[in-house]
């Protein structure tokens, strides 16, 4: 290479520098200033929005929480009446008592009786006649949050015998003001980054940058790496050097980070919000999309990481050690770190919970790396495109793995449909307690319950589960259970299969991006026939809470198809850094662990001026995942990576 040749290359290193440098300043100030925003809009909107509902003048005034809202009765028939509600989020549920409305005294002045009711989901009212316990009316209602409302019953003097109407008092609040100025708050954020990723491209302001930055700190970025995102390869060894060799793909950090951050946000409560918790029992929210994401990622990366170790002559011995040593860190981090609540006491071996987001993590890892270790090759097959089943061979190279996944797919299917579960149907897939009429109260989950109550004893699985809230369950269950924990491992395999996608036509995009959307079409009529396009009638309906195989293929289809996105924009067309997701996706065990151990500490969590507020429970969960995202952030400036 000439001199005037290095030179330039030292120049540009300088400018690329500096620049870099002046970005990153730039950003970390930007996050900052997005989490103080929210944080004071948030809070704002909670004295606009949560205000007290007005009563009705002939009603006692009832205090109300969030996602409730003021039922009166108003009787006017000669006979008591009893009111039964059901929601309608509840599958085959029984209607429950809700109270008693005395009959109208013989003066003619009608009885009232005042009620809260729930306003996440429609609720059906029914009221029957105490001597009988016949229905005499029924009402489908969608209550708003601390609204005020009169259900009036009224004698006709006919033969169909009453009318039931409901009046609105007082109108509710919009609870959701709140996620839409947190919207506004994160889409300002961003229009101002690319506005100033445009203005920042002009030579004018480049020559300014460059003006204003220190010759000792330009010199110290051009000797890190930090300076000099990309390797240059040189030109000669380009046909011998993989593209891919050395090279990190941002996409798949940037999707993780993003499926960390929503984790870490429904995690820390959501605002409070039902659609940023999991899911009851059959169906998807917000909260349920995370976590099958990461697991996919996982298996995406394990792909690519065996193959590049394998490919430098790393023996396999070792990488099996590894790979144990690896998943013991992980099981026994969420066992001894994550689950216990050392703020109500050191740690209880009698009551300690076994399974766990982490501990599934561990299981997984280990199974696909070492299925993943089996089969793959020391160096990647180059096939002749015209070979026959070139366009498959990223799945043909790897049938044994195939079928052992197929083998323990079986499995799963045997034990959750044939398994023999005491004092319960066959194959129940249900929740219990009040679900399916009230019949199968301590049947939750069927034979995944089952088996681990059976194996671990119920004091060490989840004693509080999402079934609770609708259906009112009485047993526990763990949705990290022993039996998902197979549809867990085909998940992550479905993402090792991504990441052969990506090694075997690496930097084809064309090759590429249509197998990811073939792969998520296939999923997703899958999907669609073992769900027959229903919440709750399909053969097998999505269920997080059992890692159900439609679960596993619905979320799989929707991974292939974001990491299409992803991988589009941030690798093909370099339209978008990544930022900010990219940074936590950089270190994602780190900002998990740290999310679940200091979530009770300032300044991830304050006592709130109003604890029933959904907008300062919003501000709360959002200056808090913000906080992790500035922390990830600035460990990737430090470089410092917690890796297990």
């Amino acid at each position: 290479m000439k001199k005037g040749e290095i030179f330039t290359l030292r120049k540009d290193r300088k400018e690329e520098a500096v620049t870099s440098d002046v970005m990153a300043s730039e950003r970390e100030y930007r996050w900052t200033v997005c989490a103080v925003i929210v944080l004071f809009i948030a809070l704002c909107t909670a004295h606009m929005t949560d205000r007290p509902a007005s009563s009705h003048p002939h009603r006692r005034t009832t205090v109300l929480k969030m996602d409730e809202a003021s039922l009166s009765v108003t009787n006017e028939m000669e006979h008591a009446m009893m009111l039964y509600v059901v929601s309608d989020h509840c599958y085959k549920c029984l209607p429950q008592l809700l109270g008693v409305i005395p009959a109208s005294p013989a003066s003619g002045t009608p009885t009232t009786v005042g009620f809260v009711v729930g306003t996440q989901h429609a609720l059906t009212l029914q009221l029957n006649s105490t001597s009988a316990n016949l229905e005499q009316c029924k009402v489908n209602f969608h209550f708003g949050e601390k609204g005020n409302y009169s259900l009036w019953v009224k004698n006709l003097n006919e033969p169909s015998g009453v009318n039931c109407s409901m009046i609105t008092d007082s109108e509710p609040i919009n609870s959701y003001l709140p996620i839409l100025f947190a919207f506004l708050v994160f889409a300002l954020l961003a229009a101002l980054s690319a506005i100033w990723n445009t203005v920042k491209r002009l030579d004018v302001v480049t020559n300014l940058l460059l003006r204003l930055g220190s010759t000792v700190e330009t010199e110290r970025l051009i000797n890190s790496e930090l300076g000099t995102p990309n390797r240059l390869v040189d030109a000669s060894m380009e046909s011998i050097i993989p593209a891919t060799t050395g090279r990190r793909l941002r996409s798949l950090d940037t999707f993780r980070g993003l499926a960390l951050v929503i984790m870490v946000f429904v995690n820390y409560g959501g605002g409070r919000y039902w659609f940023f918790r999991h899911e009851s029992w059959n169906g998807l929210t917000v909260a349920d999309l995370v976590f099958p994401w990461f697991v996919f990622i996982m298996g995406t990366s394990i792909g690519l990481s065996l193959s590049g170790s394998l490919r430098r002559g790393v023996k396999r011995t070792h990488l099996l050690r590894k790979i144990f040593w690896r998943s013991l860190q992980l099981f026994l981090i969420g066992v001894i770190v994550v689950n216990p609540n050392y703020c109500q006491g050191p740690l209880s071996w009698d009551s300690l919970r076994i399974p766990g987001v982490l501990q599934r993590l561990g299981f997984t890892y280990l199974a696909v790396a070492i299925l993943d270790l089996m089969v793959a090759r020391d160096r990647l097959t180059n096939l002749s495109s015209e070979t026959c089943w070139y366009s498959v061979h990223d799945v043909c190279l790897y049938w044994p793995a195939w079928l052992v996944v197929i083998a323990l797919e079986t499995i799963w299917l045997c034990l959750t449909f044939l398994l023999p579960v005491p004092d319960c149907p066959t194959g129940y897939l249900g929740p219990g307690g009040i679900g399916d009429f009230g019949q199968y109260q301590n049947c939750t989950g069927g034979a995944a319950g089952y088996i681990d109550r059976w194996l671990l004893g119920n004091n060490h699985i989840y004693q509080t589960p999402s079934s609770r809230v609708v259906y009112q369950s009485v047993v526990p269950f763990d949705p990290e259970g022993v039996l998902g924990s197979i549809n867990s491992v085909l998940m992550a395999f479905l993402g090792l299969q991504a990441g052969k996608i990506l090694l075997h036509y690496r930097d084809q995009h064309r090759q590429i991006i249509p197998r990811f959307l073939i792969w998520g079409f296939i999923l997703g009529i899958i999907s669609a026939v073992l769900t027959k396009c229903s919440r709750n009638d399909g053969f097998i309906p999505v269920n997080k809470n059992l890692w159900s195989l439609s679960y596993v293929t619905t979320l799989s289809c929707f991974a292939f198809v974001a990491l299409v996105v992803f991988y589009y924009l941030v690798d093909v067309k370099k339209w978008w850094s990544g930022a900010p997701f990219f940074y936590p996706g950089m270190n994602s065990i780190l900002v998990y662990v740290g999310h679940e151990v200091f979530e009770e500490y300032f300044p991830f969590r304050w006592k709130m001026a109003n604890n029933q507020s959904h907008a300062e429970h919003l501000a709360q969960n959002l200056v808090a995942t913000s906080i992790w995202v500035i922390i990830a952030y600035l460990l990737y400036r430090k470089k410092i990576f917690w890796k297990i």
